[in-house]
């Protein structure tokens, strides 16, 4: 059976978009309650009735999340523009290595915007 899960966490940050233009709004030093959604795919095993512990996506983010979470997101290297897809991809380039199931990172600066990078 083909299964896919997907494990929520947030973050609070700030940031701003260096290279839009200095009248933008998203220009200017702002914060967001991110929510990160982390979701592996693949087969479930038929004994243990799972594909994986839960336990084992939040271990592969709390690395990430330690750097994310209350900090400025451009001082982070390779977040200098930190859009929600630069961080989207920030994301899976950092957890694919230990997540081999990962299939799609969401990344939501609201709850109406996000986006979804799937490799």
């Amino acid at each position: 059976m083909k299964i896919e899960l997907r494990k929520t966490f947030q973050f609070e940050a700030a940031h701003l978009l260096p290279h839009l233009p200095e009248t933008h709004k998203c220009r200017r030093l702002h914060g967001h309650s991110f929510s990160v959604e982390i979701v592996v795919s693949g087969e479930c095993d038929p004994r243990l009735g799972w594909l994986m512990d839960y336990a084992d996506i939040s271990a592969a983010f709390k690395p990430l999340y330690q750097q994310l979470d209350h900090y400025f997101l451009n001082e982070i290297e390779g977040l200098e523009n930190p859009t929600s897809e630069i961080i989207s991809k920030w994301i899976w380039d950092r957890l694919k290595p230990t997540l081999p199931l990962l299939c799609e990172v969401v990344v939501a600066e609201t709850c109406t915007a996000r986006a979804v990078y799937r490799g």
